[in-house]
């Protein structure tokens, strides 16, 4: 059974598109964002959590759109409602169970997944590791700068304020998402180090936006797939993924809507702006936190 491939990073990485990519690979199957490492058994999701990101019901449509289009090969009301039963029936297995079940049914294609709630918890990162110990980590890294400003043009900044990421000073509790992304892939790191080295990389987005047939062809060497020219090209257009769209009424997500929304790939060169530069999301011209800036620099950012 083919070992998954999972992209671990804070949101607004650049994770939708390039899990799309990948997933668009002859020998990969790019899954939506399951969640299922969030909780420990297949219920828990149905459970009301008030402050799970994504809210309480968008956090299963991943998993419901995936098994109708695994099961049923399309996702229609219908089908929709055949992956709720399906789901009922193992309401009692773990989430790794259940994972490991789909990966069974999809060999021998290699899963792609993505889901960036598994970043916020050890707990929930060591789950993929305990089910899937020979499971492939990209550890997906944007600078922090651009990457806290698509967090708060994002549902007005929901995603900081559910990790807390918040700078209290003055009296007052300011939002700043630098937090978020540091404690992030702090989180990443240490999860990673118990992953053995050949099963983890780290890419830079900034740089697959602009080279991404050379680190597509990475990615595939790395995997030990097919890197000729035909399967780059597949994987040049995330828009085909089954998953690239708004699925039914029942289950409209399961990936960034904003990626939904146009999931075709653009190339270019993103404007990396310098570390020691003032904040857009901050009304007293503060800058990055020191720790901020180490990581940052750690990463190869300047």
């Amino acid at each position: 059974m083919a070992a998954p491939l999972f992209l671990l990073a804070p949101p607004r990485s650049y994770t939708s598109l390039i899990n799309a990519m990948i997933g668009q690979h002859p020998q990969t199957f790019g899954l939506p964002e399951l969640n299922l490492f969030n909780v420990i058994k297949i219920k828990d999701l149905w459970r009301r959590v008030s402050r799970e990101i994504g809210g309480d019901s968008n956090r299963r449509h991943g998993l419901l759109r995936a098994v109708a289009e695994i099961y049923a090969g399309e996702q229609t009301p219908a089908t929709i409602t055949m992956a709720q039963y399906w789901a009922a029936a193992r309401e009692d297995q773990t989430t790794g169970e259940v994972f490991l079940e789909l990966v069974a049914k999809i060999d021998p294609l290699i899963p792609v997944e993505k889901s960036p709630a598994y970043t916020v918890s050890m707990q929930r990162l060591t789950r993929i590791y305990e089910t899937f110990p020979d499971a492939r980590i990209i550890h997906l890294v944007r600078h922090p700068i651009p990457q806290g400003r698509s967090v708060m043009n994002l549902n007005k900044g929901i995603f900081a304020y559910f990790v807390n990421a918040f700078d209290f000073e003055d009296n007052r509790a300011i939002v700043d998402p630098q937090i978020a992304w540091h404690d992030i892939n702090i989180n990443i790191l240490n999860f990673l180090d118990m992953v053995p080295k050949d099963q983890q990389i780290r890419i830079r987005g900034e740089e697959f936006m602009e080279h991404p047939q050379k680190h597509l062809a990475i990615i595939c060497r790395w995997l030990g797939i097919r890197d000729d020219d035909d399967a780059i090209e597949a994987m040049m257009h995330p828009e085909r993924s089954p998953f690239a769209c708004f699925g039914p009424i029942s289950a409209l997500f399961g990936n960034d809507p904003n990626f939904l929304r146009g999931p075709a790939f653009r190339q270019h060169t993103p404007k990396i702006p310098p570390l020691d530069g003032t904040l857009p999301w901050r009304d007293d011209g503060k800058g990055l936190r020191p720790e901020v800036i180490d990581l940052a620099q750690e990463f190869g950012y300047r």
